[in-house]
C-alpha cells in the first residue's frame, strides 16, 4: 500500500485521515504484506483441498406427511361448523 493508493481508497469512501492515521495504515498493511509472503513460502503440494475447516453433513429426513391432529378433535371447542370447516363472523362488508 502506497500514499497514493491509499488517496485514492480515501476519496472513494470518503475517509478523512490525519497524517498519523495514514502512516499507521501504510504500516499495517506493509506487515500483512510480509504475513501473506510467509504463508506463500508453505509448502501446500500436498495438503488437500476444503471449503470448510470443519465437516458439514446435511442431516436429511424422510418427506412423510402425516395427520397429527384430528379434525374433529380440534372443531369440538368451535362454537360453529359445517362441514368441517369453522364458521366465523363476517368482518368485511
Amino acid at each position: 500500500m502506497d500514499r497514493d493508493t491509499l488517496r485514492r481508497l480515501g476519496l472513494l469512501n470518503q475517509l478523512s485521515l490525519t497524517e498519523q492515521e495514514k502512516d499507521e495504515l501504510i504500516e499495517f498493511f506493509a506487515d500483512r504484506e510480509e504475513d501473506l509472503k510467509a504463508l506463500e513460502k508453505i509448502n501446500t503440494e500436498n495438503t488437500e483441498r476444503m471449503v470448510h475447516v470443519m465437516p458439514i453433513l446435511t442431516v436429511v429426513r424422510e418427506d412423510i406427511a402425516i395427520q397429527k391432529f384430528d379434525r374433529d378433535a380440534l372443531q369440538a371447542g368451535a362454537p360453529e361448523t359445517d362441514e368441517g370447516y369453522w364458521c366465523v363472523p363476517k368482518v368485511v362488508e
